[in-house]
């Protein structure tokens, strides 16, 4: 691994590139499940797990929602949030009436041409017997609704994290649109 140099451990949190996806058709939904077998998709080995995406919807209109699913965990009710998201002139902050995992708008087709948006998730302490929480920095641009968003979730399970699905509230992600996974290890020297 990266942080062992000449047999000493010399990086603190090291990221471990899990998988990528880089859409040739679009796909309503990305999923990633953990192989459960020690090796690099394992994610049983990991501290945390950071998502990172570029994406553009082709639903119509001008944005659509993008979400995260963690373990098959569907249900609005799964899920407990506060959002803040500004536009440049005006912030707010409020907990979401629908809540999902990580809502954030992303583009759609009505929004200005081969605008993307990005988005990073960071899931905290996948494994514990706690709660999971994730946090999600977002922006997009390119229409009516030009936003930053910081969206702090909680998903409602003690289980460890196994499965991740990034999800669009409606239509697809589009082609070109990409999807990163990495693992963090835990701190190995101190």
């Amino acid at each position: 691994p990266a942080y062992i140099v000449d047999g000493v451990l010399t990086d603190g949190e090291a990221w471990v590139g899990i998988a990528h996806a880089s859409l040739s058709l679009p796909a309503a939904t990305v999923t990633w499940t953990s192989t459960d077998d020690g090796q690099t998709g394992d994610f049983s080995q990991y501290m945390d797990l950071v998502v990172v995406m570029y994406a553009r919807s082709d639903c119509a209109g001008t944005w659509t929602d993008s979400y995260v699913n963690v373990n098959n965990m569907t249900s609005r009710g799964d899920y407990a949030g506060q959002d803040i998201y500004g536009d440049g002139s005006s912030v707010t902050a409020a907990t979401p009436s629908t809540t999902r995992g990580g809502l954030w708008y992303l583009p759609n087709a009505g929004a200005t041409a081969n605008v993307f948006g990005c988005c990073v998730y960071h899931f905290f302490d996948i494994n514990s017997g706690k709660y999971k929480s994730f946090l999600t920095s977002a922006a997009s641009e390119g229409g009516t609704e030009n936003l930053a968003w910081m969206v702090a979730s909680t998903a409602k399970t003690q289980a460890p994290i196994t499965e991740i699905d990034l999800v669009t509230g409606s239509g697809n992600y589009i082609a070109g649109s990409t999807f990163s996974l990495f693992g963090v290890l835990p701190r190995m020297v101190a």
